[in-house]
């Protein structure tokens, strides 16, 4: 026969058995299905180029130190590197990007701006849809207000004019001349939260501000390499040491990286183990239809036999029942594709925070940037392999039968064999030990989730609504203006019905705080570095600690009365009094803070007047880190101003409940202050602490998925290897009872072989998933790999849905009927 017409006759075979069909497909399509969704994530975050032109050869340029990168870079180290040679082009951008309060409508909105320099659109290749991007000239200290903006806002806020170049817009209350909109197509970056305006960073090549606040990005040259320009960036580097050895350490390097490595570096890890995961759920599915082949191979040794006496060869007999299994492979994937696809879309929208160009992909058509030629060919390739590798073995079983034997017995069913029975054995201990291994990975991502859930945060987090303003721009250019708007806004929101207390700051905890050197009064330095260390630093209003409910150690919290002209103070919190006077009463003593960063970061020295309990800043899965409480309205004007210019001002009130019902209240007031002050992305401070902890509880929530597939198929599986074995036993069992053996030895009998194949299932998982929780380890928080809590659970739940798949087949074999069976044979 011909491959075509093996696959009319395969067709045939499976119209002909619809149930064994059916079963087999949504098995498969259960496992290529889960594959073809995490493939569609994996593909989509770490194998897709970036949306830029020639991504290649985009490269992000950090600070490398003993511990890791550091990207964040001051103004003079950029002015250094845009020096190099290697680049064709090389920008700085604010690392997240401020709000900036546009106005001129009904109501004034707060959009996301960053400052970038005139390359930046050279550096990622954007050609703008209207007008132009700034000169060189417009990029100077002093330079003009212009601005570019995005097509959204573009298009939401002015109508899509086509003659908006030139046109004066108001941006926190100043005007900026438009000069061009970006095309439609240009990517969510930085991050996920597009930006909507793009300003003149303009810096001063001459600023000695060694702080380090922005990202920088190059473009290589055409024919150089990343080695080449990493050489020359070295050098560029000790030559800024040697110039400047107070403003780099001897640890210090620079470090030339792939922008696509560093945008994917933190969640790359994990996906790579999911992909991993996922593919033994695909080897469990594939371990149930080959079972499901070799049962049914037993009532097909005649039909086979007779193909062979007529003349059919083993190669065509082999052919022709592995086009059978692709067959059911490729309606598997067929199914599975669509939903792998839609599944991935679905888990990207609602559970995937924290993934690189998550909404921009679940936003994306489901043609293009999620099923694409790389989705195509790994589901391709993955359907011919799963057909091969659930039909190799009963393909084999079938053409190796006796021909003569099968032939003579009766009612056409031949003998399986020993062999037959020890594979099967053999797929369900497979089965068995594959699900325990993702069980077990399953359970101590729960358990991690579920320690994080019940991490103490070192605040009261209920009754608590946050939001973020934007006092970027001149009309809060010092201290005073933002301590004036903050004492006033402070008022009338305390007197608003539900309000307990209200505080500013410059970010939420969890959400981590820029650091800043420090030097302790009275204490020797080592090494060659000026300072003692370098910790959190956080500008805080007098009712912090209050409205997040931080309790006070000992010591005194801020005041009122610690206002710009009093003297200056410090509130520490207990890792860093632990820390630094780990035997010692901090209170009292003198701390200098980032002096010789730069005249933006003077500080005078501040006494320390109190200390605070831990807040976890950096996110639940890490210790607290120590941290420097200032108040804000002590802060310098040089320093209020670079703030204010780098990220929104975050507000936190506390109430006594019904937190939604009092933003519109809290809107209104603060426009009642200032008519140009919108508030924006207003949450809850529960999402905030559920939102730090999404991507644990989206590794968590798949691998779970995976766990339950993979114990259901398996349960499937020793369940069908069971069912099997009393129908082929029937006769024995029948000739025992009439023997004289109770039911009771029938069951014992039955489920003891059951039993031994999931026993030995579980031993080779155990072993499997001690070696293979290791790969978890960074994944995991307040559990260790290896946890024998977690192990026993899973062999107990796992033995005991083993226990009752044997149980089942043993009690319908306990029912036999011995004449009846006896007349079967």
């Amino acid at each position: 026969m011909s491959p075509l017409a093996d696959l009319r006759y395969a067709i045939r075979v499976a119209l002909k058995n619809p149930r064994f069909s059916v079963v087999a497909i949504a098995a498969l399509a259960l496992g290529i299905g889960a594959n073809a969704a995490i493939f569609s994530v994996v593909n989509a975050v770490l194998l897709q180029p970036l949306p830029f032109a020639e991504p290649d050869r985009l490269m992000r340029l950090c600070r490398q130190y003993p511990s890791g990168p550091a990207c964040a870079i001051s103004i003079p180290k950029f002015t250094t590197w845009r020096k190099a040679r290697s680049f064709e082009a090389m920008a700085a951008y604010d690392f997240a990007g401020p709000g900036l309060n546009l106005s001129g409508a009904d109501r004034p909105e707060q959009v996301k701006g960053i400052h970038v320099t005139a390359d930046y659109f050279r550096v990622f290749g954007i050609a703008p849809a209207v007008g132009r991007t700034f000169s060189a000239e417009e990029d100077r200290p002093g330079g003009p207000r212009v601005v570019v903006l995005s097509h959204r806002v573009w298009t939401t806020r002015f109508a899509g004019d086509p003659n908006i170049g030139g046109r004066a817009i108001a941006i926190n209350g100043e005007p900026y001349t438009v000069v061009g909109v970006l095309p439609a197509s240009f990517p969510s970056y930085p991050d996920d939260t597009p930006p909507d305006l793009f300003i003149p960073l303009q810096p001063d090549p001459n600023s000695t501000n060694q702080g380090h606040f922005l990202v920088v990005a190059g473009r290589l040259q055409p024919g150089v390499s990343m080695q080449q320009a990493q050489a020359e960036m070295t050098l560029l580097g000790d030559a800024f040491r040697r110039a400047n050895p107070r403003w780099m350490s001897s640890d210090e390097h620079v470090s030339v990286q792939r922008l696509q490595d560093i945008v994917v570096r933190d969640v790359k890890p994990a996906l790579l183990i999911l992909l991993g995961a996922v593919g033994l759920v695909l080897l469990i599915a594939c371990a149930n239809v080959a079972n499901l082949l070799l049962a049914r191979a037993a009532g097909r040794q005649r039909e086979v036999a007779i193909r062979a006496a007529i003349g059919a060869g083993r190669a065509a007999i082999v052919r022709q029942l592995l086009i059978e299994s692709v067959l059911l492979a490729v309606v598997g994937a067929a199914i599975g594709l669509v939903i792998g696809v839609w599944g991935a879309k679905a888990l990207l929208a609602l559970n995937a925070t924290g993934l690189p160009r998550a909404q921009e992909l679940a936003n994306a058509p489901l043609l293009g940037s999620m099923l694409d030629w790389r989705l195509a060919g790994f589901t391709v390739a993955l359907t011919l392999a799963t057909g091969v590798l659930f039909g190799l073995a009963p393909a084999l079983h079938l053409s190796r039968a006796d021909l003569g034997l099968t032939l003579k017995e009766a009612g056409g069913r031949g003998a399986t064999g020993a062999r037959a029975a020890r594979t099967r054995g053999a797929l369900v201990v497979v089965e068995i030990a594959l699900a325990l291994m993702l069980l077990v990975g399953a359970t101590l991502l729960i358990r991690t989730f579920v320690g994080l859930r019940s991490v103490e945060p070192g605040l009261e987090i209920r009754n608590v609504l946050t939001f973020q303003t934007s006092l970027a721009g001149e009309r809060y250019a010092t201290a005073w203006q933002v301590e004036t708007l903050t004492r006033q806004i402070t008022q009338r929101i305390d007197a608003l019905p539900g309000v307990i207390a209200m505080a500013s700051t410059i970010a939420l905890p969890t959400q981590g705080d820029p650091d800043l050197p420090f030097r302790i009064e009275g204490r020797p330095v080592r090494g060659d570095s000026p300072y003692h260390g370098d910790e959190n630093w956080v500008p805080i209003s007098p009712e912090f600690f209050h409205a997040l409910g931080v309790p006070l150690v000992r010591g005194r919290v801020f005041t009122e009365r610690d206002t710009a002209g009093g003297p200056r103070v410090l509130v520490i919190n207990a890792a860093f009094a632990k820390k630094y006077w780990p035997d010692a009463d901090p209170i009292g003593q003198h701390v200098t803070i980032a002096k010789g960063l730069g005249p933006e970061f003077e500080d005078p020295t501040r006494e320390v007047v109190g200390v605070v309990g831990d807040v976890r800043d950096n996110g639940l899965d890490q210790p607290a880190p120590p941290i420097m409480y200032v108040p804000a309205a002590q802060m310098s004007d040089a320093l209020a101003r670079l703030g204010n210019g780098i990220v929104p001002t975050t507000w936190i009130v506390r109430t006594s409940g019904n937190q939604a019902s009092l933003t519109a209240a809290i809107q209104k007031e603060f426009l009642a202050v200032d008519a140009l002050l919108p508030i924006s992305n207003v949450r809850l401070m529960e999402d905030v602490i559920a939102r730090s902890i999404a991507r644990q509880n989206f590794n968590m929530v798949l691998l779970s998925i995976f766990g339950a597939i993979a114990l259901l198929l398996a349960a499937i599986g020793i369940y069908g290897l069971m069912s099997y074995s009393v129908e082929q036993s029937t006769h024995d069992i029948g000739v025992r009872l009439a023997l004289g053996a109770a039911r009771r030895d029938i069951m014992s009998l039955v489920v003891g072989r059951g039993m031994r194949l999931a026993g030995l299932g579980l031993a080779v998982g155990v072993a499997g998933a001690y070696a293979a929780a290791r790969l978890l380890s960074r994944m995991l928080y307040g559990v260790r790999p290896g946890d024998p809590l977690t192990f026993a659970a899973v062999v107990v739940a796992l033995g005991t849905v083993a226990l009752l798949a044997c149980y089942l087949p043993a009690r319908r074999a306990t029912n036999v009927d011995p004449i009846v069976a006896l007349r079967q044979e």
